[in-house]
C-alpha cells in the first residue's frame, strides 16, 4: 500500500513538472542573457544563419508612420538593413487570427526570423512558432517563450520615472492627466512609474488615467484626452501609439508628455518630452546572436543602462531646474543608487502593498500606486 501511494505521488510530481516547463511562461530574468524560469532548451533544430542567408520579417500592429510605437519598431528593422540584411513587414496586423496568417505568410516568402510587436500577437505567434522549431521567433511586450521564440520589452518604466520627473514640475493645477490604453501589465506599471516620477518631485500631484481599451485609435485618443482637460488637467501623458493626446493637449493650452517616439513638431507649443524606446539595440543585437550562434529564448527586460530605453531630449517648455533633476535620477537610475519600487510601496489607498518590489512583481502589476486616481478595469 505504501508503495502504491508513494508511485502515485512520484506520478503526480512527474505530471507537475511537466506541466511548468511546458506552460510557456516566463517572467524577465535578472540577467537577460540567461534563459528565464520556465522556458525550454534551444531546439537543435536552430541553426546559426550567416547573414547573407538572413530574411526578417515584422508583424505590426499599426503603421510605419503613426508617429509612435511601430514606427518606433520599424526603425529598428531599418536598423538591420544597414547591417545589409534583409527584411520584410507587415501593417496593421490585428491582435487575432490574422496575425497568424501575417506570420505564416512571411514564412512562405522566405523569413527565417519572426518578430511580433504587440502584446495580442502573442498566442497567435506562439501557434506558428510550435510549427516551425527551425525558423526564430521574437515577441515584444509579452511573457512567453519557447525553444524558438524569446520574448522581449525595454524597461520603459525607468524612463517613465523621470519623464514624471518633468510633469510634476510642469503642472500649475497639481492635475496630470493620462490616457492609457489597455489595462494590462506593461500599462499599469508604466502609470505607476510615471506617477512615482511625479510625486517625488511633487507630492501634492495626482495622476488621472482614463482608458481607451485601444492601442491605436486617435478618435477614441483624443476623446479621452479631451476629457481629462476638461476636468482640468494641465499636463497629458499618454500609452497611446499616436500623437493624438499631444495635439488635444496643445489646442487646449496644456502642455504634454509623448510616448514611443520623439515627436516635438507634432505639437510644438505642448511638447515637454517623452519616454523613449530603442528597439534597434535589441533587433541588431538579437539578430547578431542568430548569425553568431548564441541566440538563446530568453526574456529580455532591459533599460536606461543598456541602451534600450531613455528620455527625450527637454524642450524650452520645460520649467527651470528639470533638466538637472531628470540627470540626477538618470544617473541613479543607472548606478543602481535610485530602485524604483524599493522600499514599502503605498497602493492608491494610501496603504502599504508591498516592499522591495522583484522584477517578477513590478512585471506582473495589476493595481495602482498612491497618487493616480482611476480604477482598473477587469
Amino acid at each position: 500500500m505504501k508503495k502504491r501511494i508513494l508511485a502515485l505521488l512520484l506520478v503526480s510530481m512527474l505530471v507537475l513538472a511537466l506541466a511548468a516547463c511546458g506552460n510557456g511562461n516566463a517572467t524577465p530574468s535578472a540577467d537577460p542573457s540567461e534563459a528565464p524560469t520556465g522556458s525550454q532548451a534551444v531546439s537543435s533544430e536552430l541553426k546559426a544563419i550567416p547573414k547573407e542567408e538572413l530574411k526578417v520579417g515584422f508583424i505590426y500592429i499599426g503603421d510605419i508612420n503613426d508617429g509612435g510605437y511601430t514606427q518606433g519598431h520599424d526603425k529598428g528593422r531599418l536598423a538591420l538593413e544597414e547591417m545589409g540584411i534583409s527584411c520584410l513587414y507587415k501593417e496593421n496586423v490585428q491582435e487575432n487570427a490574422d496575425c497568424e496568417t501575417a506570420v505564416r505568410e512571411l514564412i512562405d516568402q522566405g523569413c527565417n526570423v519572426i518578430y511580433a510587436t504587440s502584446f495580442g500577437h502573442m498566442t497567435y505567434t506562439a501557434n506558428v512558432a510550435k510549427e516551425y522549431p527551425n525558423v526564430y521567433f521574437g515577441h515584444a511586450t509579452g511573457n512567453m517563450t519557447l525553444s524558438n521564440l524569446c520574448n522581449y520589452m525595454g524597461r520603459v518604466i525607468e524612463a517613465r520615472y523621470l519623464t514624471g520627473i518633468v510633469a510634476g514640475l510642469s503642472t500649475k493645477s497639481n492635475k496630470i492627466g493620462y490616457v492609457a490604453a489597455k489595462p494590462i501589465p506593461e500599462v499599469i506599471r508604466g502609470i505607476n512609474a510615471f506617477t512615482l516620477g511625479v510625486r517625488s518631485v511633487n507630492p501634492d500631484a495626482t495622476v488621472e488615467v482614463i482608458w481607451t481599451d485601444t492601442w491605436y485609435d486617435v478618435a477614441k485618443e483624443r476623446q479621452a484626452a479631451v476629457e481629462l482637460l476638461g476636468k482640468g488637467v494641465d499636463v497629458l501623458a499618454q500609452h497611446q501609439d499616436s500623437t493624438a493626446c499631444q495635439l488635444a493637449a496643445q489646442e487646449a493650452g496644456a502642455l504634454c508628455i509623448g510616448y514611443n517616439t520623439s515627436t516635438p513638431d507634432a505639437a510644438p507649443k505642448a511638447y515637454l518630452t517623452a519616454a523613449l524606446f530603442n528597439w534597434a539595440k535589441f533587433y541588431t543585437d538579437n539578430v547578431q546572436s542568430i548569425m553568431d550562434g548564441t541566440w538563446k529564448p530568453a526574456s529580455y527586460w532591459e533599460g536606461l543602462k543598456a541602451g534600450w530605453v531613455d528620455i527625450d531630449k527637454l524642450t524650452d517648455l520645460c520649467p527651470e531646474g528639470a533638466q538637472a533633476k531628470v540627470d540626477a535620477a538618470k544617473q541613479a537610475i543607472i548606478d543602481g543608487s535610485l530602485v524604483l519600487f524599493s522600499g514599502e510601496v503605498k497602493d492608491q489607498n494610501g496603504e502599504v502593498k508591498a516592499t522591495d518590489m522583484t522584477n517578477d512583481a513590478i512585471y506582473n502589476m495589476t493595481w495602482f500606486v498612491e497618487g493616480v486616481i482611476g480604477t482598473i478595469p477587469q
